[in-house]
Formats: structure tokens, C-alpha cells, sequence
């Protein structure tokens, strides 16, 4: 029906009276209104998608019904945990170090670095009480603070669990506090001058929560994310408690506020020697970031975890029966206090099949989003009915005081980086990529190229040409130019979402079929006398889409970029749900690249199908790539124009721009960029003016 219908139309447009190029309009799709306005129509694709994964889990979830049961969801599920974030490394020495000491009214404190990697060095305070040891030892993981560790709430927490009697160790994540990963050459004014939010350090560049889904950029092509190290430090950070004489090893709490309450939902998960656990204002089921702020940064997201049927609920569950307490806001308006609720009375349930009912709990303050003195007092209480077995009351002190930065500060210049012989995660993900570099070297050079196409196919998850079913075509308009028409079409794949599609038909068609794909949309060189035109005069038929995320499709108008600084693009929602469901966007358009190009081949129904030009410019460069190497016969020459290199370059450079769009997980295990031209045939690719890692997009200049 497809062929016929353009057939019709080839015939029509060419006795269509030309039209003044001045009131050309080149949009396609109809204004959005309501919801798809704010969301965009790919998220709200993805968004049915995830709708139905919380259905699927919610069905396993009620299907449990004995512990033997619940053991055996909790092992799937840990295991998955695990895979998911790439696993953990061996056990290197920590080689601490006591840099400084403080006292306080019941308390002491002593600064504290230790090396979770060789070469990289977490920095951390470690609050002991007065009274003779052993302690309990809490882990305190740090929320979303500019200056970490020293925030005055973590600091309260720390002081109100050493005045009662336990051992609290804060450190500094990465991207926060002394260790931020990526920092300028010169002192940085960007916070300075009553921004919002001041930096510990003049040479700090983002915001945390920016650092943090950087280095997942980083990381994804490697099959982790930064969650993989944030827990590594936790877990390493535990190995230190353990380690000092004053702390009882079987003892071991951990509690932190937002950030810091996924990172102890991520631990008391993962790690068993935590027997006592408070996640704080940070549990809720996904449903409700998915339906009303979206996902979170780097490390709050898993692949492929919502397809799978891990929920946040599961960090909970997978700890069971050990006892956990739900902090939480009445008035947080990031993490929903419906989902807590929801959360809970899943956990609970799930810990009274196990037979311990008793071991979970709630509390909930008339507060907003934080580590605010209820919750604090809350989760001291916690620390002590289950690790010290006490039932005391205990109340923080009003006004505590707290020390300040400096006097916390363990790194000799106040960045660990600048510190000498301080190796930054960037080059430890290098490191890592130089070793798989090795491996793909070697596969390459031993396998057949179509048992490589079918390893690529694996790992990007690109469904075969034939199992994506024919799209269906509506006209939305035409336009007359001398010489040739276009014709304005909306292409609409099964997964729904509508491409807008300008077809450039020539009146004599003597040339090649073109399908051309511009990273900043279908419009750009479809005016008059611009690029598509000189192609089209010289007899070629093009058809421009916009792929999913570009152009019309393209959430250009997201009002949580200001917290990325914009390096992650407009669409980071769209690609970090995507992630959520086990896919990339190179995936989602990779496959809208094979539907467009196969309709573009075999329009003219009395002819053969014959193969495509493949034209992709900027951001639609790597998507376009895949497809040519995953379905090389659909295409006769592919020009591949502002085009990274390689994902070598992601993996090592801490600023990049706009890369989480270009990253597919876990692929450097298998496969570079330069591998997939091999794929595609290298006689057949052209690339010109390959583009920098850190270009910013057009619309940031």
C-alpha cells in the first residue's frame, strides 16, 4: 500500500503549480497540546512502556507467597543487581590515613582517606563517641551536597549517632565535597555571586548531580554506570569501619538522606554485612518519578532494571528480613510520599511472609525533601534498637553546631584530584577500556564478520530488518518548488511514535534514493537552494526524517536541563528511561533509520527495491552507522558527516556534550565505532568533519 500510495503521489505532485518559498512551512506533525506538550511524544511512548514493566512486576510480586519463595526472588534479583552494574573489582589495600583529629562536646572526629581504587582516594570523617569501645559502626552516604560530607545535616546525623554511642563514618562521593572528577584549569567563577549553589572549590565546575551522570556517560559504553562506584565506595568505605579496632564488625548500620538514601538502598542491598539499614527520602516506587519529575541522574538508573522487574521497592526486599526503616517527607516532592507508602506496604508484606513483620518500618515527617531532624532522630533511634538493642529515646540537640569545611577537609589543596599522584575515575574508566581494546582486537582478527554482525546485534539490542513490521503513512501536506515537490508525510513505526518525513520528488528522476538524516532536523538544508536541493536537481529522491528525539520529535524545551548545564542535551529523560527499559536511543533510532530506509527503497511499486544513500549529519551519525552495518545490503553508499570517533574518547574525557545519546551499554566489550564501518563495508563509508566529544550542540553556542 505504501508504494502505491507514493506512486500516486510522484504522479500528482509533478502537475502542482509551484508556491512562493516564503510561505513554506516545513512542520509536519500538528502542534502538541496537554501532557504530550510537557512530556513529549517519545517519552510518553517510553512511558507506556515502563506502565506496562510495573504491571509485569507487580503480577511476579503477588505470585510470591512462601520464604522459600521470597529467597528465591531475592537471589534473581541481587544477581541481576550485580550484572547490571558491571560487578565488582578484587579487593585492593586501602592504605588509610589519619590526617587530622577533632573534638566536639561527647564526640571526636578524625579526617580519614583511604583508596577505594589503587591511585583514587575517598575522603571521609569518622565520628566516635567519648565512652570506651567497641562501637557499632554506621555508614552515613551522602545526599546531593555541594560540599558533602560537610553538609551541617550529614554532619548532625553523624555527631547525634557518636553522642549515643555508635561510630558514624561520612565520606565524600564522587562529584561532591573534595572529589569532584572534573575540574577547570583556572579558578571558576560560574557559582560565585549569590548563585544558588556555592562551590567547596574555585576550580569546581557542575553541580554534583551533572558530575555524577557524566561519569555514567563515561561508563555505559563499558557496561557500568556510576553506580558501580558509588557502591564500591560504600562497600569499601564499610571495609575501612571494620578494619579500625574501636568498631564491632558484626555491628554495621548505614543510613543516608536523598542520594545518599539510594546509595544505602544500593548497599544494604548488596552487601550483608549491613544489619541495620534507614534509606532517607529517597524510597518510592518508580512509578512516580517515571509519571511526574522523571529519572534521576546517572547512578539512580539501572539497565534495563524496569524491563527486568527491579523496582526501587527491591532494594528493600532484597534485604529481608534484616531490619530497614523508611524515612521519608510528607512534603518531598521529588520522591512521592504515595510511592513510600506503596513501597512499604510491599516491604512489609514481603518480610511478613518471611516471618519478621516486625523488622520493617515507617516513619514520616510533616517536612520537605531532606535529612531533617525527625528523620535524623528516626534513624539514630533505628541504629540503636538494632545494634545496640536499646530502646532509649533520643533527641538531637537544637542548634547543634557543626564545624566547618576546612576544618573536615582531608586533601591537602581541597580537591583530592589536584592532590599529587591522584588518579581520577576518567582514567581508571581508560584503563579499563585500554584492557578491552585489546580484546576486541583480537576478536575482530579471528572472527567472521557476520558472526561479529550478529555479537553487535546482541549487544545494541537493534532488532533484524525483518522483524520490524511496515509503517503506516499519512500525507500531512505538499509544497511546490521549481522543478520538484515535496511531499510532507508522517511516518508512524509500531512503536508509535509519529516521524515527520519531508519526500523531495523530483520531476525527472535520473538519480540515486536518498534518505538524509541531520542531527538538528529534517529542516535544516531543505530550503530552497540549500543542500537537499542540489541533490534533488540533480535527479536524486530524497526523503528527511526526523528520528525519534530530533527535530519535531526533540523535547527541545526541557525545563530540567538547567541541573546538567545542558552537557547531556534536551533529551536526557527520554534517554535515561530508555536506559531504564534496557535500551539505548542509538537502538530506538537505528531502527527507525532500517523502517525510513526500506520504505525509501521500495516505493515505486513496478520496480525492484533497490539499495539507499544513507546521508547522516551530527547527532544522527552513530544511529545511522549501526544501521548500515547491521543491514549492509539495504544500502549502496553511506556519508557519515560530524561523527565521534570512537567511544575511546567518551570513556576518557570527564566534559563531554551531549553523549549520552550516542552511548550503548556494554558495548566496548565487543565493539567501536571503527569496527561497525568494517561492518558496513569501509568502500562504501565516506565520513567528513568527525566531531569532537566536548562540541557543544548548536543550540549551546
Amino acid at each position: 500500500m505504501n508504494r502505491l500510495l507514493l506512486l500516486t503521489l510522484f504522479g500528482f505532485l509533478s502537475v502542482v503549480s509551484p508556491i512562493a518559498n516564503a510561505a513554506e512551512d516545513l512542520t509536519v506533525l500538528p502542534a502538541l497540546e496537554g501532557a504530550a506538550a510537557e512530556s513529549g511524544l517519545v517519552y510518553q511512548a517510553l512511558q507506556k512502556r515502563a506502565h506496562e514493566a510495573f504491571a509485569k512486576r507487580k503480577e511476579t510480586y503477588e505470585n510470591i507467597k512462601t520464604p522459600a519463595d521470597c529467597e528465591a526472588y531475592q537471589k534473581r534479583l541481587k544477581d541481576f543487581f550485580r550484572t547490571q552494574i558491571g560487578g565488582f573489582p578484587e579487593r585492593t589495600p586501602l592504605n588509610p590515613r589519619v590526617i587530622g583529629k577533632l573534638k566536639g562536646d561527647g564526640f571526636r572526629v578524625e579526617n580519614v582517606i583511604y583508596e577505594s581504587w589503587p591511585g583514587h582516594h575517598v575522603t571521609a570523617n569518622l565520628y566516635l563517641p567519648t565512652t570506651p569501645p567497641p562501637y557499632p559502626g554506621v555508614l552515613v552516604p551522602c545526599g546531593h551536597s555541594h560540599n558533602g560530607k560537610a553538609s551541617a545535616a550529614y554532619q548532625r546525623a553523624c555527631i547525634l549517632l557518636a553522642k549515643n554511642g555508635m561510630a558514624a563514618l561520612c565520606y565524600d562521593p564522587i562529584g561532591q565535597g573534595e572529589r569532584y572528577q572534573v575540574l577547570s584549569e583556572q579558578p571558576n567563577e560560574f557559582f560565585q555571586g549569590g548563585s544558588r549553589y556555592r562551590p567547596p572549590h574555585p576550580r569546581v565546575q557542575y553541580y554534583c548531580t551533572a558530575e555524577h551522570t557524566l561519569f555514567s556517560v563515561s561508563s555505559i559504553p563499558l557496561g557500568s554506570n556510576a553506580a558501580r562506584y558509588r557502591i564500591w565506595d560504600g562497600m569499601r568505605s564499610i571495609d575501612y569501619l571494620v578494619s579500625r579496632p574501636e568498631i564491632d564488625a558484626k555491628r554495621i548500620g548505614c543510613t543516608g538522606n536523598s542520594g545518599g538514601g539510594t546509595l544505602t538502598s544500593y548497599i544494604m542491598a548488596l552487601d550483608d554485612r549491613v544489619q541495620a539499614a534507614a534509606p532517607v527520602c529517597y524510597s518510592t516506587m518508580y512509578r512516580y518519578l517515571i509519571d511526574f519529575n522523571g529519572p534521576q541522574d546517572g547512578e539512580q538508573n539501572i539497565f534495563g532494571q524496569l524491563a527486568y522487574g527491579m523496582d526501587i521497592a527491591d532494594y528493600t526486599l532484597m534485604r529481608a528480613p534484616k531490619p530497614t526503616l523508611i524515612c521519608a517527607g510528607t512534603l518531598d516532592s521529588t520522591f512521592k510520599i504515595d510511592g513510600t507508602w506503596e513501597l512499604f506496604r510491599e516491604a512489609k508484606r514481603f518480610y511478613t511472609r518471611m516471618g519478621y513483620a516486625e523488622r520493617v518500618d515507617i516513619i514520616e515527617a510533616d517536612a520537605p525533601h531532606g535529612f531533617t531532624i525527625k528523620l535524623r532522630e528516626g534513624s539514630a533511634r533505628w541504629m540503636n534498637r538494632w545494634l545496640l538493642n536499646k530502646e532509649n529515646p533520643i533527641f538531637e540537640v537544637e542548634d547543634q553546631p557543626v564545624f566547618t569545611d576546612e576544618e573536615l577537609q582531608c586533601s591537602q589543596s581541597g580537591q583530592i584530584l589536584l592532590d599529587a599522584g591522584e588518579r581520577s575515575l576518567f582514567a581508571v574508566n581508560d584503563e579499563l577500556n585500554q584492557g578491552l581494546a585489546e580484546e576486541r582486537a583480537a576478536l575482530w582478527n579471528s572472527t567472521d564478520l557476520s558472526v561479529a554482525r550478529e555479537k553487535v546485534r546482541e549487544v545494541s539490542g537493534i532488532l533484524p530488518l525483518d522483524s520490524l513490521p511496515r509503517p503506516e503513512i499519512e500525507e500531512a501536506g505538499k509544497i511546490s518548488r521549481e522543478d520538484y515537490q515535496i511531499q510532507k508525510l508522517i511516518i508512524t513505526p509500531d512503536h508509535g511514535v509519529p516521524l515527520p518525513a519531508l519526500l523531495f520528488l523530483p520531476e525527472t528522476r535520473k538519480g540515486a534514493l536518498v534518505l538524509y538524516l541531520h542531527g538538528g532536523g529534517k529542516h535544516l538544508e531543505a530550503d530552497a537552494g540549500a543542500g537537499i536541493e542540489r541533490l534533488v536537481k540533480q535527479g536524486d529522491v530524497v526523503l528527511a526524517v526526523d528520528v525519534r528525539c530530533i527535530g519535531e520529535t526533540s523535547r527541545l524545551n526541557n525545563r530540567r536541563i538547567g541541573w546538567s548545564h545542558g552537557l547531556l542535551g534536551p533529551n536526557y529523560h527520554e534517554c535515561a528511561l530508555a536506559y531504564l527499559l534496557g535500551e539505548s536511543m542509538v537502538k530506538l533510532r537505528a531502527e527507525d533509520v532500517l523502517v525510513a530506509a526500506r520504505f525509501l527503497s521500495d516505493y515505486q511499486s513496478e520496480k525492484k527495491s533497490q539499495p539507499v544513500v544513507l546521508t547522516a549529519i551530527g547527532e544522527t551519525s552513530v544511529s545511522a552507522l549501526h544501521a548500515a552495518a547491521l543491514e549492509p545490503g539495504l544500502f549502496s553508499k553511506v556519508n557519515l558527516s560530524q561523527m565521534i570517533a570512537s567511544w575511546g574518547d567518551v570513556v576518557k574525557t570527564p566534559e563531554t556534550q551531549n553523549q549520552l545519546i550516542n552511548t550503548v551499554h556494554g558495548a566496548l566489550k565487543v565493539y567501536d565505532l571503527p569496527n561497525l564501518i568494517q561492518l558496513a563495508g569501509a568502500e562504501k563509508v565516506r565520513v567528513t568533519q568527525p566531531a569532537s566529544v566536548t562540541a557543544k550542540l548548536a543550540s549551546q553556542e
